[in-house]
């Protein structure tokens, strides 16, 4: 939606995504404010993170509240309308919704949010073609990752959605086709992550002692023709985390590109692996008294994949 114009009044913002330095998030959010004037807010302490003061390179995380001052605001250039084929898309990707909650299969390839030069993903979308007054990611997906993404249509659900996700009480299990064949004792990968940008400017994922700590539990659920096809379910949720955990046990997904090597890059191109072969095939969550469970079917391209392996 369009920033509005003129001095604004106090603002709320809650955090959705852990990780972001407060100074980024904030130049997001406020696109027309230059940066000038962000980074005189922090420095003064107007700016507040769950009440308190935050310097520039504070990181946020999901759930946090963010308290913006009165602050003068242009005009930004609104975006065109949503292009129908998006529209129907993100249509037929509903796999649930009530009033307060909407999951889709998200589609490989779209983006969930815009930012670094993709200008409409699927947040901007929705907010562009349905009349819901509120409309949040819970939590992300990949890009190039298709399956269960969680959407909050009301702030209540948000909160509860962040809550059971800092209390471990979320379940996200993915399917995933890797190079090589996974042995099936590897129940867990437990190492650090750290996030870097290349000298492009590209973000990337690396292991480092030092590093967050993050763990991935894995289960093989079958194997064909150098060719192991995992269920992965994250106990924490780092960026690029299952891809790098794989990557860096010597079996990168198929269809890799930040994390390949030689061999996977052959490997994918020879079973015309045309995208990354991560799906998020479910989450399951406490919801309106009960535990529910939301299931994505495996998209046509993995299928074909691991049928050109033999299995």
């Amino acid at each position: 939606m369009p920033e509005e114009t003129g001095r604004v009044g106090v603002r709320y913002f809650e955090v959705t995504e852990s990780g972001q330095r407060i100074d980024n998030y904030l130049a997001r959010e406020l696109k027309s404010v230059p940066k000038s004037r962000i980074y005189r807010m922090l420095r003064r302490g107007e700016v507040r993170v769950n009440g308190g003061r935050v310097k520039p390179m504070h990181k946020l995380r999901a759930g946090d509240r963010v308290r913006v001052p009165p602050v003068q605001v242009g005009k930004t250039p609104e975006r065109g309308p949503v292009p129908t084929a998006m529209d129907d898309r993100l249509s037929e990707a509903v796999l649930y919704e009530d009033s307060g909650l909407l999951v889709l299969d998200k589609p490989a390839g779209v983006a969930v949010h815009g930012g670094s030069g993709i200008d409409l993903g699927v947040i901007e979308a929705l907010r562009g073609t349905r009349n819901d007054p509120f409309l949040e990611l819970a939590h992300r997906l990949d890009r190039d990752t298709s399956g269960c993404l969680v959407v909050a249509k009301s702030r209540s659900a948000l909160r509860h959605l962040h809550s059971a996700l800092r209390a471990g009480q979320v379940s996200k299990h993915y399917d995933l086709l890797v190079d090589g064949r996974w042995p099936a004792n590897r129940r867990s990968v437990r190492l650090r992550l750290e996030r870097y940008h290349t000298r492009t400017g590209e973000r990337r994922v690396r292991v480092r002692a030092d590093g967050k700590p993050a763990r991935t539990d894995f289960t093989l659920k079958g194997y064909s023709a150098g060719v192991s096809w995992l269920e992965a379910v994250l106990k924490t949720g780092r960026t690029h985390q299952i891809r790098v955990h794989t990557a860096a046990s010597g079996s990168p997904i198929l269809g890799e590109s930040k994390y390949e090597t030689d061999h996977s890059r052959l490997l994918s191109e020879r079973l015309s692996a045309s995208r990354l072969c991560l799906h998020a095939s479910s989450v399951a969550f406490q919801w309106q008294g009960r535990r529910r469970r939301f299931e994505a079917a495996w998209p046509n391209e993995l299928r074909q994949v691991w049928c050109a392996a033999g299995g």
